[in-house]
């Protein structure tokens, strides 16, 4: 495996194990072990996945007490995915960083506490992975709305083709989130 620290500190691009021929592929994105060595703890406590139509925007989601470190990948389909650095006092706050996932390019993504994270589908049946670390928290499950004109990312589409769901579409905005932030 090999780590790629983004420009947002603390965050990974993890080029996963592969090996293929002819029958197909093998593809290891996590070892526990492997990712200490890399400074990386991290501890599985919760697994899922979702299933998106092509452009769905998903995000920018994150909980607001006891936030979780996810590793995402993508199963099938495409994502161009997206992390925002909200740890205050970061050197990198309200900075935001893109990364293309796929299965051939074997790319993760290690999103520590303190990020927010969403994604644009780019493709029908995407299938994307995630592993948490930190319980899964109902209440305090939240976020940031995805065209934040404080944040400024810069989609690959124009909204009016986008999917996005009526709870993400009546997330906060920036400001209203800086005034009740994440407990890290």
């Amino acid at each position: 495996m090999e780590f790629i620290e983004t420009e947002l500190k603390g965050a990974y691009c993890i080029k996963s194990f592969y090996a293929g021929d002819k029958r197909g592929s093998f593809i290891k994105s996590f070892e526990k072990e492997i990712y200490r060595k890399a400074g990386i703890q991290f501890s599985v406590q919760e697994v899922f996945y979702t299933l998106s139509a092509k452009n769905v925007i998903r995000g920018f989601h994150f909980q607001k007490h006891n936030p979780q470190a996810k590793l995402v990948s993508v199963v099938t389909g495409k994502v161009w995915d997206v992390i925002i650095d909200l740890r205050p006092g970061s050197a990198t706050y309200k900075k935001w960083s893109s990364l293309e996932l796929s299965p051939d390019n074997h790319m993760s993504c290690y999103i520590p506490k303190g990020f927010a994270h969403g994604f644009l589908s780019m493709e029908d049946n995407t299938t994307m992975l995630y592993l948490c670390d930190g319980a899964y928290d109902k209440n305090t499950d939240g976020g940031i709305k995805i065209d934040d004109k404080e944040l400024d990312v810069r989609w690959p589409i124009n909204f009016s083709e986008a999917l996005i769901s009526e709870r993400d579409l009546q997330l906060e905005d920036f400001k209203t989130y800086e005034r009740s932030p994440m407990e890290l």
